[in-house]
């Protein structure tokens, strides 16, 4: 079902957008190790969009899309292109090459929130979101059966997603559990916790 959703999602206008401070992490931690110059390189440059990104936080979305139109996009393309070039010279299996083709695999994603004014350049909020499902994960290892853990991950999931949308999580479970079972298939992200469609 999940799989079916996501794939559904691009033709609603839902689109991915990367977490910058996750392809930083990855510099961070090679830096950290002392392993290549480039870490130290590619940090100073995200460092720099990040600069770019605190000088606009209170403005308007028109004011940080300029911005991020002239400054950021000609730093993210010269950061691309420093990416591919030493990616040809950095051994298969490195954490270097790891690094790389982590942000390189996702480019296109990490890059969009250049192209607009209201997307975030990281998915900081969101993480810290969920981080009480992920700290209590180990407590909940064993929820009562080898079925009831990815079930009650999708629960918490759900809940943890109402709250960015508006929604009180405990009161959208009670009126979606409360709906009618007899549902079609294609109108089953009806039930998700999302906020309303602008059209």
């Amino acid at each position: 079902m999940i799989t079916a959703i996501q794939s559904e999602l691009p033709a609603r206008g839902v689109i991915e957008s990367a977490c910058l401070a996750y392809c930083r992490r990855k510099f961070f931690d090679l830096h950290a190790a002392g392993a290549h110059p480039l870490a130290e390189e590619a940090l100073r440059r995200i460092g720099e969009l990040y600069a770019l990104q605190a000088q606009v936080r209170d403005a308007d979305v028109a004011s940080r899309s300029v911005l991020r139109h002239n400054e950021a996009k000609p730093r993210l393309s010269a950061l691309h292109d420093r990416f591919i070039a030493q990616r040809l010279k950095t051994a298969e299996g490195s954490g270097l090459a790891r690094a790389i083709d982590y942000s390189l695999k996702r480019w296109r994603a990490l890059i969009r929130y250049a192209d607009s004014g209201d997307l975030p350049i990281e998915n900081n909020v969101v993480e810290n979101a969920i981080r009480p499902i992920a700290l209590g994960r180990r407590n909940w290892l064993f929820c009562g059966s080898e079925r009831a853990g990815p079930r009650a991950a999708a629960i918490q999931s759900l809940l943890a997603t109402a709250k960015p949308n508006g929604l009180e999580p405990y009161a959208w479970l009670k009126d979606t559990l409360e709906k009618p079972l007899v549902r079609p298939y294609s109108r089953l992200d009806e039930l998700l916790p999302l906020a309303p469609v602008r059209p």
